[in-house]
């Protein structure tokens, strides 16, 4: 298929887990990808390789995406291989441990400086990007079904998530004069290596937890994505899909396994 043919895509955390099958899904699609990473230098590498096997331009470049001088010097960079910018998916992310009274100014300024502060700056160079070059674009952010619930051990994290809500319906308002539409989709329990690392019953106790039984691979949000991100989606801006096999409509949280992952991590 070639929903996205010829168009430029950046994704940032694309080098390991959902950002990697985002990367190579794009690439699929007829898309030159844009690879960020933060530490992970090999696997971005690897990703590149690949997208490179399939006919697709690709530019691998490092930033720490909650530091606004690298997410500035990354599109700089961005912008002297590719002539325009037509999507964004915000991918990177941090989950960040903790109870709450463990919750240092430290720990909470970490997850929100990454999560929310990183998104809001990568989708303003995005959408200068796509202003200056008359881009009618997409921006694609990437969040959780935690920020509709309460989870405990993960206050910053799912606040962060829910302000990315926010801000998704506030981008899209602000944009839409640009002809840029701005749109999130929230994964459930996904089985990426973090997730598997946290909790080694993960695929069994969270997979219980979700109506259809049984948690989500990355390439399932593949899909999703690719919809949000094409002209599939035209008409759409400022929404939130939840795709987490129907959890958020039951809500079950499997508190013990949150509690021994929370420990690890503290």
């Amino acid at each position: 298929m070639s929903r996205l043919l010829d168009q430029v895509v950046l994704i940032t955390g694309a080098s390991k887990g959902i950002g990697r099958a985002l990367a190579l899904g794009c690439a699929r699609e007829g898309a030159h990808v844009i690879v960020n990473y933060n530490s992970d230098a090999a696997g971005a590498k690897a990703v590149a390789a690949e997208i490179a096997t399939l006919g697709r331009r690709t530019l691998v470049v490092q930033a720490d995406i909650a530091r606004v001088a690298q997410v500035e010097r990354m599109f700089r960079r961005a912008r002297k291989v590719f002539p325009r910018l037509d999507v964004l998916i915000n991918n990177a992310g941090l989950t960040g441990w903790s109870d709450l009274f463990s919750t240092t100014e430290a720990k909470w300024d970490l997850v929100i400086d990454t999560n929310l502060k990183g998104t809001f700056f990568c989708s303003l160079a995005a959408a200068r990007w796509m202003r200056d070059t008359k881009t009618a674009g997409t921006i694609v952010n990437v969040s959780t079904n935690c920020a509709q619930l309460g989870v405990k051990n993960l206050v910053a994290y799912a606040t962060s998530k829910a302000g990315l809500h926010g801000l998704t319906k506030q981008l899209a308002v602000e944009l839409a004069a640009d002809g840029i539409r701005v749109n999130t989709f929230a994964p459930g329990p996904v089985n990426v290596d973090r997730n598997l690392a946290d909790d080694p019953d993960y695929r069994t106790v969270w997979g219980a937890m979700v109506p259809l039984g049984r948690t989500a691979e990355p390439d399932e949000m593949v899909g999703p994505a690719i919809f949000l991100a094409s002209a599939e989606s035209s008409y759409m801006t400022g929404q939130t899909f939840f795709v987490d096999g129907g959890w958020t409509v039951q809500g079950k949280i499997p508190v013990a396994n949150m509690e021994k992952a929370s420990k690890r991590n503290l």
